[in-house]
């Protein structure tokens, strides 16, 4: 709880969900770097909420081994706490806590809700974090592979971030009719709102950070990290350089900035023209009210399907029209349904020049109108209803 993702990804969701009634107690395992800093401020929002807070502390290394080792520690804290509370659902985020809500299932009898997340071995595999030429890695990955059968199996409820993830699902033989609910990555729409952003504070950022009003800033949110292709984005960039020679490429990340522009000067891109600045949760609405349009890609490989990048709703919800490509969750679907920005299909010059020919009619699209699709397919009270509804249902069974 004390990541940034646990602050936006799930924090939010439990505090409503607890306004709704459920007594909502969170298990997780925690780093303690980000503990010894966080701990005061989360115990605080969590206690504020009538959220009880129990956890373990993360290991890293030895790899298998450290993780098996939490594992254990999760699923004996976690017997321990459900025989003093009699829990009825187990909400298990991702596959390392689905072990634990299936030993509770099997032991107990408690409703085991498998929010996966994601293809988690397929994603380690197409991320190069296992390499399955490796006879160990390859042992690893089909025990994943079995125990999230299994899970699928025993799951009284799934949750798939995308339509397409709930789709592979389904095809698979014994798989045709199990309940599974999509609730895409969404964001707290009323943080992401250029309506309280002021003109003021732009104008302060903008002479801060070198942007002239005319500037065609391209933004992208985020930590670089295994999946963003950053050469794709720069090679983008230095096309959208040719035609508007007044375009900066703003990063907003907390990523050590070495690594981008020793990136921008291998392509023989401007230092001048690469902005990159570190943002906390408060900070960032601000850092894009002064994009143009924002871009990402993300490598188009198998487990992707299931992904739903959570910077698609506040990049939205800024009111920024979007650059990104084809392939990777319900992006195509998405995109060809509303009227929100540009999809490439292929990584290479002429494809961006194809799609920079398009932006004209694409940069001026209307904010109000974004926002609005942000709401309508990405609004954390929309993720909220739907966990709502499927905590009711098991809760009565």
């Amino acid at each position: 709880m004390t990541d940034a993702l646990g602050q936006s990804q799930v924090i939010p969701y439990l505090k409503e969900l607890s306004n709704k009634g459920f007594e909502i107690h969170i298990l997780s395992a925690e780093k303690q770097v980000n503990f010894q800093k966080k701990n005061e401020l989360i115990s605080k929002i969590l206690t504020e909420s009538n959220i009880f807070w129990h956890h373990i502390n993360y290991t890293k290394n030895p790899p298998i081994v450290s993780t098996l080792k939490d594992i254990h520690a999760l699923k004996k804290l976690a017997k321990k706490l459900h025989k003093k509370y009699n829990f009825k659902i187990v909400h298990c985020r991702s596959y390392i806590s689905a072990f634990v809500g299936l030993s509770l299932k099997k032991k107990f009898g408690t409703k085991f809700l498998f929010d996966m997340r994601g293809f988690y071995a397929d994603e380690r595999v197409d991320g190069n974090l296992w390499n399955i030429k490796n006879p160990i890695f390859k042992l690893v990955y089909d025990f994943f592979k079995r125990k999230e059968k299994i899970f699928l199996q025993n799951a009284d409820y799934t949750i798939s971030l995308t339509n397409a993830g709930k789709k592979i699902i389904h095809q698979k033989n014994d798989f045709e009719n199990i309940p599974i609910e999509v609730i895409p990555c969404c964001a707290d729409i009323e943080h992401f709102d250029y309506n309280k952003i002021s003109t003021e504070k732009t104008n302060e950022l903008r002479t801060k950070l070198n942007i002239s009003k005319d500037d065609f800033v391209l933004s992208y949110l985020g930590s670089i990290g295994t999946w963003y292709m950053l050469d794709e984005m720069l090679g983008f960039f230095k096309v959208l350089k040719q035609k508007y020679s007044n375009s900066k490429f703003f990063f907003i990340t907390n990523d050590n900035p070495v690594n981008i522009l020793a990136n921008a000067k291998e392509k023989n891109i401007n230092e001048n023209d690469i902005i990159i600045k570190s943002a906390d949760r408060n900070q960032v609405p601000e850092f894009l009210s002064l994009s143009t349009m924002s871009i990402f890609f993300i490598k188009p490989v198998f487990s992707k399907k299931a992904s739903s990048p959570t910077k698609l709703a506040e990049i939205l919800g800024m009111g920024i029209p979007i650059v990104c490509n084809s392939n990777v969750g319900d992006i195509d679907e998405i995109f060809s349904n509303n009227n929100i920005g540009l999809v490439v299909s292929e990584f290479n010059e002429q494809e961006y020049k194809n799609t920079i020919d398009k932006l004209d009619k694409n940069f001026n699209l209307d904010k109000s109108e974004l926002r609005e699709v942000s709401k309508k397919l990405f609004s954390l009270q929309m993720g909220v209803d739907r966990y709502y509804n499927i905590y009711k249902s098991l809760s009565q069974k």
